[in-house]
């Protein structure tokens, strides 16, 4: 069945590996990746998949309600899977206010546009950290869905916000949603902040590991692509109202990360430097996924020696050796700039572009990567990026098809004075109309009428 699949935050680590499985698994689904592209979202990462026709990137802030509004309006989307979120636990704790906007309030204009256009699910990607954390001395102790929202950070805060946000909005509104709760992820293009491909990059490079205190906290590690079919499994096959932990049974303390990683590269130790401990640091994390194995039929296939072979080939491939680099450089920084123009690059047409207002608009919209086709009765004013034509606009039998189909109708071709010359421009005005429904019925997507009717009273 064809649907549209709205992804969040998909340029970033997990949603662009689910963007992936999507269109890999489901061809038939339409995807849009909203994502604003962060510092941690380098988006090369999705040069792939913007050549599939069934693939659409706009770079929008989910905290942009109007904006957000615009893409429903427009994609209509049957599903939407929020991914986007600030989350790295360190940065929470020096900044916590872009947390609690980006992960609080953006789940909340995600849900908001959800009621006002319908959709068939919202699905909330969490986290393992909203429980809080377990005691090293306990290793019989597992995190359930229903265990109780103990959180240490303002990042696991703003997560299990967001998290009872959206059981208030299935409560109140009975809004159909679903929310999964996982464990530490790993694989291919993780940003080098993060554990494991920080002590890659440090280790390739014989730069120093910092590790937390002793290194004894204790994580649960999920290979990526498990992570991701778990919650096609969960969209697909959960119940709504509910929530589904999914987890990966790969228990290791961080110092033994390290030094797994190490030994891979055949790396020598020494270069381990324990520093200050995290403050609230947690302790363990070990999720049991029991309800999603037995509900949904998912459960974990990349046991940890086998995945961290995997993550490590990868970051030492010349994919992953460019990629790292490009992140820790920050060239990837122009490619956004470079992707979002050419991405959303539109025709438009300017009529009266030899004004002086033509001219200055057509030069704005050249600058912001456009393609700008220009008419007037004279062009010998206007920037010669754009395609300039010389002629009467009411002239031309078919505008639409001769100014070579253009997405935008930018209209200035109004006479100044109108209160001056009002006979010749009353004269001009069914010319004017004609035109602009010509552009209309032949497929121009949008018309921007600007100029002085108002002055004879039509405004």
């Amino acid at each position: 069945m064809r649907k549209t699949i709205l992804v969040t935050g998909g340029t970033g680590f997990i949603g662009n590996c689910f963007c992936k499985l999507l269109l890999a698994e489901r061809p038939e689904y339409k995807v849009i990746n909203v994502d604003v592209c962060t510092y941690a979202a380098n988006p090369a990462t999705i040069e792939e998949e913007l050549k599939n026709e069934n693939y659409k990137f706009y770079k929008t802030d989910i905290i942009d309600r109007e904006s957000v509004e615009k893409i429903f309006e427009t994609e209509k989307p049957d599903v939407v899977v929020n991914f986007a979120a600030e989350s790295h636990v360190d940065r929470s704790i020096t900044n916590p206010q872009i947390f609690l906007e980006t992960n609080i309030l953006g789940t909340a204009v995600l849900m908001d546009a959800c009621r006002k256009y319908g959709i068939e699910r919202y699905h909330q990607v969490s986290t393992d950290e909203v429980y809080g954390d377990l005691p090293l001395d306990r290793p019989d102790l597992f995190f359930h869905e229903d265990t109780p929202l103990h959180t240490s950070s303002p990042y696991s805060t703003s997560k299990a916000s967001a998290d009872l946000l959206v059981l208030a909005y299935h409560r109140t509104y009975g809004l159909p949603v679903t929310i999964s709760r996982c464990s530490n992820n790993y694989g291919p293009y993780q940003f080098p902040e993060k554990l494991i491909p920080l002590m890659i990059h440090n280790a390739t490079h014989d730069k120093l590991l910092p590790v937390y205190g002793e290194g004894v906290n204790v994580r649960d590690w999920l290979y990526v692509n498990d992570h991701c079919y778990g919650i096609l499994a969960v969209i697909e096959k959960g119940r709504v109202g509910e929530v589904y932990n999914l987890g990966g049974h790969n228990e290791k303390t961080n110092i033994e990360i390290v030094k797994i990683i190490l030994d891979k590269l055949r790396k020598p130790e020494s270069p381990i430097t324990h520093v200050g401990d995290r403050h609230g640091h947690d302790q363990r994390y070990a999720i049991d996924p029991a309800k999603a194995m037995a509900e949904l039929g998912w459960e974990p296939t990349t046991m940890f020696k086998d995945g961290i072979v995997l993550t490590i080939d990868w970051y030492l491939s010349e994919e992953g050796k460019k990629w790292t680099e490009e992140c820790t450089s920050g060239e990837y920084l122009n490619w956004i700039e470079k992707t979002t123009r050419r991405e959303f690059k539109m025709r438009i047409l300017i009529t009266g572009a030899n004004g002086y207002l033509g001219q200055g608009v057509v030069n704005a919209i050249l600058d912001n990567g456009h393609e700008v086709v220009a008419t007037d009765f004279a062009v010998d004013h206007v920037d010669d990026r754009a395609t300039r034509i010389v002629g009467n606009i009411f002239e031309i039998e078919n505008p639409y098809e001769y100014f070579g189909k253009p997405d935008v109708l930018l209209h200035l071709a109004w006479r100044d004075g109108f209160v001056h010359y009002s006979n010749a421009h009353i004269d001009d005005l069914p010319n004017h109309f004609t035109f602009i429904k010509k552009m209309a019925e032949e497929g121009v997507k949008q018309i921007a009428v600007m100029g002085s009717m108002h002055e004879i009273g039509f405004f």
